[in-house]
């Protein structure tokens, strides 16, 4: 094949190769969040199926009962953390803020360029982990719940999907990409079997159902 046809042909298939990958139709999304992986499905139903089961009582519950935020590395805090793991391409300043970036919110699959758009969420909310034992918890084990880089408890989506999620439990919420539920689920009886908390009935029917399906 002579060489100005071939350059053309070389040129065509870049092209149409970069149109498809902006289309999302060869690479995915723009980027993709790095929850820790939770455990199996099956692991998750052994898990599940050892949790107490009682009546949730929020008495007494103030967000800052839980130290949040606190600073992990440097400059850098957990949310600034989490927006670094989760997010392509990000660029932070001095005092490691974000400044741009790519954050995919696998909740609803929507990626976002700001981090502003971005809140982390709580695979377990601190509202449903006192209510399910973290109210006897000293602060010091309530701030390494709220600020866990190990367990799959800390993740960046959507910030308005995040409040529209609020304290829920799996018996009310789920996200909204059905293609995430099964590691959703399995997340959240990982975290609640690691710091031993319980579960209510309607809670745990929801979770079996769910998992049922993994």
């Amino acid at each position: 094949m002579p060489k100005f046809y071939a350059r053309r042909r070389l040129g065509f298939l870049a092209a149409f190769t970069g149109l498809i990958a902006s289309a999302g139709l060869l690479n995915g999304p723009a980027a993709s969040a790095a929850l820790p992986t939770p455990v199996s499905a099956a692991t998750a139903r052994t898990y599940l199926a050892s949790l107490t089961v009682a009546t949730e009582d929020r008495t007494g519950y103030d967000r800052d009962l839980f130290p949040h935020w606190i600073t992990q590395s440097g400059s850098c805090n957990t949310r600034e953390t989490i927006l670094k793991r989760d997010g392509t391409g990000v660029v932070t300043n001095s005092s490691c803020a974000a400044t741009s970036g790519s954050w995919y919110s696998p909740y609803d699959g929507a990626t976002w360029p700001a981090a502003s758009d971005v809140d982390i969420d709580h695979v377990v909310p601190l509202a449903e982990a006192w209510d399910s034992g973290a109210d006897s918890w000293t602060t010091s084990r309530r701030q390494s719940f709220a600020n866990d880089l190990t367990r799959p408890q800390l993740l960046a989506v959507t910030d308005n999907v995040n409040q529209s999620k609020g304290d829920q439990d799996p018996a009310t919420w789920m996200p909204s990409r059905t293609a995430y539920r099964c590691t959703y689920v399995r997340a959240w009886v990982q975290v609640k079997y690691y710091y031993d908390l319980s579960v209510d009935s309607a809670e745990k029917s929801a979770l079996q159902g769910y998992l049922a399906n993994c």
